[in-house]
């Protein structure tokens, strides 16, 4: 099983290395500084979210990232999985399906009521592996957004 360690700030240079390397796969265009800056807050502790890093702390292979918010339609605290990454030369051992087994169970023994996740419309296999993890779309829904 793969160890899941709730990342403290003291894991900045462990854990930025591999949102880098998440970022730069999935075309995410963010500056050093700027990423030290939203991932400081969260390892400092923020009630906004969290980190989790997957295997041993001093060489992790992957993270989960959460941010927290609150839902009246699912009756309180929900989280949005933000990013989930894995280092490419250990994915296809069953580790993502560790995780998202794992984050649902102590989240929601910490009171989160739903956790959620996107996933890009074309990417089937992605969402295959979702759906098998027990996350369902939304019919009738889009996530939308905008910048402030």
């Amino acid at each position: 099983m793969t160890a899941l360690t709730l990342a403290k700030s003291g894991d900045m240079d462990r854990v930025l290395p591999l949102i880098a390397a998440f970022h730069a796969e999935a075309g995410i265009t963010l500056d050093e500084a700027a990423r030290r800056a939203a991932v400081e807050p969260l390892l400092d502790g923020s009630p906004h979210g969290a980190i989790y890093i997957a295997g041993p702390v001093r060489a992790p292979i992957g993270y989960a990232a959460i941010s927290f918010g609150w839902s009246l339609e699912y009756g309180g605290l929900d989280g949005i999985l933000d990013e989930i990454y894995i280092r490419p030369g250990v994915r296809g051992r069953g580790i993502g399906t560790e995780i998202l087994s794992a984050l649902p169970r102590a989240l929601g023994g910490a009171g989160l009521r739903t956790l959620h996740l996107e996933v890009a419309r074309g990417d089937d296999k992605t969402r295959a592996f979702y759906e098998k993890m027990h996350f369902e779309g939304r019919d009738g829904y889009i996530l939308m957004s905008r910048r402030l």
